[in-house]
């Protein structure tokens, strides 16, 4: 293997949005352990019911226990190591389905972040929660609606999540500089990629060189400079093509773009498909 496999989420679903209800020796290993240890485009959510595993979360072991929630971050390397009777379930989320809020919770944590213990009654409402969101998701597409009403309630589940983990800290964990670095870098990406597109100019915001900057992105999440600042572009770009209206010359505009056939094809190299289209498949 020359490279960690990165799996994305379009390969499997158009929707956005996977969700799995596991039973004891029935844990879903196509998305766990797929091939090994692996990388993710996008976000995995697990709810644990019943049962005890193990995983591997870049070179951390880590354990889940019942009636708590977990999450894999993209980017971050993962393989289960093992799973005793395990029930639950797993979510896996594209990235523009998390609110801004949401992520500043999940991805900021400058610690390797850990499972969120749930109480009785948080567990009974996440599991009716979730068994609703299953059978909206895989209803009648035509239904009037149905798509924002899954939408909806992911956003209740993840609000639940990202309450819970705001309230968890470890002070006793620290990270490393690539790592420290990461954050800072992600941090300064979502507030300044309208304008700021170029590798060194973040670098030197950040006081490194840029070969210094891509290495320790690459070493923590897999990717180069260059492709965070287009993911995090592209991903304005989603959020603007499903919330509102605007046209793509605006959105390109609005992004930083002059040329917005420029903008057009940097959007299709990197999703496979055309601004329009994937407002069509989002906006039915």
């Amino acid at each position: 293997m020359k490279d960690i496999p990165v799996h994305q989420l379009k390969d499997r679903i158009n929707s956005g949005l996977e969700i799995k209800h596991f039973l004891a020796d029935d844990a879903p290993k196509d998305d766990i352990e797929r091939l090994g240890a692996h990388r993710d485009d996008h976000y995995v959510f697990f709810m644990m019911e019943n049962g005890v595993a193990s995983l591997m979360i870049d070179f951390h072991e880590l354990s889940l226990q019942p009636s708590s929630i977990y999450y894999i971050l993209p980017g971050q390397v993962h393989h289960r190591i093992n799973a005793q009777q395990t029930e639950g379930w797993l979510l896996a989320v594209d990235t523009l389905l998390v609110p801004p809020d949401y992520r500043d919770v999940f991805e900021n944590q400058l610690l390797l972040q850990q499972p969120f213990a749930l109480s009785d009654k948080l567990m009974a409402q996440c599991r009716s929660l979730l068994r609703v969101l299953q059978q909206k998701l895989y209803e009648d597409e035509q239904i009037p609606f149905n798509l924002p009403v899954v939408h909806s309630l992911l956003q209740s589940f993840l609000g639940i999540a990202a309450g819970g983990f705001t309230t968890l800290a470890n002070p006793h964990n620290h990270i490393s500089r690539p790592a420290q670095l990461s954050q800072e870098f992600k941090k300064l990406l979502v507030t300044n990629m309208r304008t700021l597109k170029s590798p060194s100019v973040y670098a030197s915001r950040l006081n490194v060189s840029e070969s210094y900057l891509n290495e320790s992105l690459k070493k923590v999440t897999g990717f180069s400079v260059s492709y965070w600042i287009q993911h995090e572009v592209v991903l304005e770009a989603k959020r603007m093509l499903y919330y509102t209206s605007l046209s793509v010359k605006e959105i390109a505009h609005l992004l930083g773009y002059e040329d917005h056939t420029y903008f057009s094809r940097l959007f299709k190299k990197f999703t496979a498909i055309t601004p329009l289209t994937f407002r069509g498949c989002y906006r039915k």
